[in-house]
C-alpha cells in the first residue's frame, strides 16, 4: 500500500527528532548478489552544499566503517549519460549537482580479522556499532 503524501508528512512532523538512523541500520550480507533495492541505504542528491547539510545530520553513520562491517560509500558528479546511443543531460540538475550512495555491508571473516590488525584506528568504532546497532546484539 502506498503511503500518501499527506500521510507521510504527518508522520515525518510527528519523528523525534536525533534519532540514530545506524540503530537500524541492516548490514547487506557479506557478499550478498543481485539488486540492493529495498536495503537500508541512502541516496543524496543535489549541490554539493546541500549533500554536505545532510551528511552533517548524518556522523553516527561513520561508526559503520569498522571491523565487523564496511560503508559503501560513493560521491560523484552528476555528469550526462548516454543510454542505447542517446545523450541523456539532467536539465533541472545543479551545476556542479552531485549524488551520494551510502550502504552497509558486512565483512567476511578474511575482511574482519586484517581488519582488526592493520587498522586499529576502527576499534572506538567497532565498540560504539555494537553498542548502537540492533543487528549487532
Amino acid at each position: 500500500m502506498k503511503t500518501t503524501k499527506k500521510q507521510a508528512l504527518k508522520r515525518w512532523s510527528e519523528l523525534e527528532p536525533g534519532i540514530d538512523p545506524l540503530q537500524f541500520m541492516a548490514p547487506t550480507p557479506y557478499k550478498a548478489e543481485g539488486s540492493k533495492y529495498g536495503t537500508d541505504s541512502i541516496r543524496i542528491g543535489g549541490s554539493p552544499e546541500f549533500i554536505d547539510a545532510v551528511m552533517s545530520n548524518l556522523k553516527s553513520i561513520i561508526d559503520g566503517e569498522n571491523h565487523a562491517t564496511r560503508l559503501t560509500l560513493s560521491r560523484a558528479e552528476v555528469k550526462p549519460t548516454e543510454i542505447n546511443g542517446e545523450r541523456r543531460t539532467f536539465a533541472n540538475a545543479h551545476a556542479g549537482a552531485e549524488i551520494v550512495y551510502i550502504g552497509l555491508n558486512m565483512r567476511g571473516n578474511e575482511g574482519s580479522i586484517a581488519s582488526g590488525i592493520f587498522s586499529r584506528d576502527l576499534d572506538s568504532a567497532t565498540e560504539r556499532f555494537a553498542e548502537t546497532n540492533r543487528y549487532a546484539r
